[in-house]
């Protein structure tokens, strides 16, 4: 089997910010992966490089036939993730991409990840355990890797499991927002519509189109800062880097028809805005702000319900991701569906079980530690936001 794989593929690694040559290559990748991942396109990982990606290398899959086509692709760093042994090869993960499934080829997606899994195992300089954080843990991706490390007999565990909100309406588009809502909300936020309404007119502006795009960026820039973001000193806009990279990752995903900013306005005055990127036939609701002065009216909410009715109208998108938090007190009342993500923790070369092991303890006594560190974080949030 490792002969017939490495006859029919060639594996290389590169530094992230060197692949700008390979974005034609790289898009259309991207177009046919088994799984979308806008925050693996390249116009955004790209635009993040700079800000997140200074050590990341992706290590790319090609078919050996003329012309070589590109089928593989997996932004990875090595890091020492315990502060000990052992190394672990990590996937590509930064505070703003809530997702890090690498793209593959649908046709060829367990060929790919064998490939991969190969030539890593084949280089005795990289680690022994390799984690995918933030995977789809029911798609196909993880599907298709758990068929090939099942082969291999490698031992593989899973971490911080969790379900946020997406809206996937399975063919029933035209009513999925009312059989989604619960009757509490059926109710609420169309009287909270009337009521923003009594206090000005109220409007809605889809810029999609990149002359359009970056002035409405502006406004959930202020939007954002004006909140409690801007007061933690966390808002996008307060940071250059940040700032930088926003405006490079959504103005070139809207070249390329991928990218969105939705204004609620109020007597021309934005008071609501979410940022939304696609890739392939799924969106991702990336960011979103309001103007907390008319929290009261649940802006954000209507402008999410505006938004929904929008993706369902338009047949080419199957589904939207929330990139949400677990729980979320407003995306989680919207949309019913949920998409269960995780990180996943396995063995590159097979027979290391004991290294294995003693990855998988610390990996357990991490995640132990980041809960308790959220729980404080959010009590702290909670205390700013009032």
């Amino acid at each position: 089997m490792h002969g017939t794989i490495e006859a029919m593929f060639h594996v290389e690694r590169r530094p992230l910010e060197s692949l700008a040559p390979l974005a034609a290559d790289w898009r259309a990748l991207a177009g046919r992966a088994i799984e979308p991942n806008a925050f693996f396109e390249p116009a955004f990982a790209l635009a993040a490089a700079p800000v997140f990606g200074r050590h990341v290398q992706v290590f790319l899959v090609w078919t050996r036939r003329t012309p070589a086509r590109l089928v593989g692709l997996f932004p990875c760093t090595v890091e020492w993730r315990y502060g000990i042994w052992p190394r672990v090869l990590g996937g590509w993960s930064h505070p703003f991409a809530p997702l890090g499934i690498p793209l593959v080829d649908r046709d060829l997606a367990e060929a790919v990840i064998a490939a991969w899994l190969d030539h890593v195992a084949a280089d005795r300089a990289m680690p022994s355990i390799g984690l995918l954080p933030k995977v789809a843990v029911e798609g196909p991706f993880v599907a298709a890797l758990d068929r090939v490390l099942s082969l291999r007999s490698a031992p593989q565990a899973e971490f911080g499991l969790h379900r946020r909100a997406m809206l996937a309406p399975d063919g029933d588009r035209a009513g999925y927002l009312t059989q989604s809502l619960g009757a509490k909300h059926r109710k609420e936020l169309p009287r909270r519509r009337r009521r923003l309404s009594e206090i000005g007119a109220i409007s809605h502006d889809a810029a999609k189109a990149e002359p359009d795009i970056l002035p409405a960026l502006e406004c959930f820039f202020a939007i954002e800062a004006s909140g409690w973001k801007g007061r933690a000193g966390t808002a996008a806009v307060q940071s250059e880097a940040l700032r930088d990279f926003f405006r490079a990752a959504v103005s070139g995903l809207a070249r390329e028809g991928k990218a969105r900013v939705d204004l609620m306005r109020l007597d021309e005055k934005p008071i609501a805005a979410t940022v939304a990127i696609r890739s392939g036939d799924m969106m991702f609701g990336w960011k979103t702000a309001y103007d907390e002065t008319y929290g009261k009216f649940s802006p954000g909410a209507l402008l999410m319900l505006d938004l929904s009715e929008a993706v369902l109208a338009d047949a080419s998108i199957t589904a939207m991701d929330s990139c949400a938090v677990s729980n979320h007190p407003m995306i989680d009342h919207l949309w019913r569906g949920r998409r269960a993500i995780a990180d996943r923790l396995f063995a590159v070369r097979p027979e290391c079980h004991a290294t294995f092991k003693i990855a998988r303890a610390l990996e357990t006594v991490r995640h132990t530690g980041i809960g308790y560190a959220k729980a404080v974080r959010d009590r702290l949030l909670r205390r700013r936001r009032t």
